[in-house]
């Protein structure tokens, strides 16, 4: 299947390879969305702890509103789902197989008639 919008990225449980024109495309869809939201919660699937880590500092790289401030104190055996909170700037990790890989993006709103979405996976290098 050609990628081409984020909405394309649904049918995945783990993150397909993309061009980098592909990136480029994506990347401009998702921040007119992720500037829009009032906060975004960040998943990663990914086979270790480093490897996640290295994503979620990828994106504070990439915005510099979006931090974190807990990353040297979290650990977790073999592959892992990651998740960071920008609202909050907390981040948890936990063991987990069976999952796929990637980087999930939830847009976040204060006003209940605004829904959240959910964006991903991408590759976990998407934000390099």
């Amino acid at each position: 299947m050609e990628i081409n919008k984020l909405v394309d990225f649904n049918i995945f449980r783990t993150a397909p390879e993309l061009t980098k024109s592909q990136v480029k495309t994506l990347l401009a869809e998702l921040e007119v969305k992720v500037y829009k939201a009032d906060w975004i919660t960040i998943g990663i699937m990914a086979p270790s702890d480093t490897r996640a880590k290295e994503a979620l500092k990828s994106i504070s790289r990439k915005y510099s509103s979006i931090k974190f401030g807990n990353l040297d104190s979290i650990y977790a055996d073999g592959s892992v789902f990651l998740k960071g909170n920008q609202k909050t700037g907390n981040v948890f990790i936990r063991s987990e197989n069976g999952l796929g890989e990637g980087i999930l993006i939830t847009c976040q709103y204060d006003a209940d008639s605004e829904e959240s979405n959910t964006f991903g996976p991408l590759p976990l290098d998407f934000f390099t």
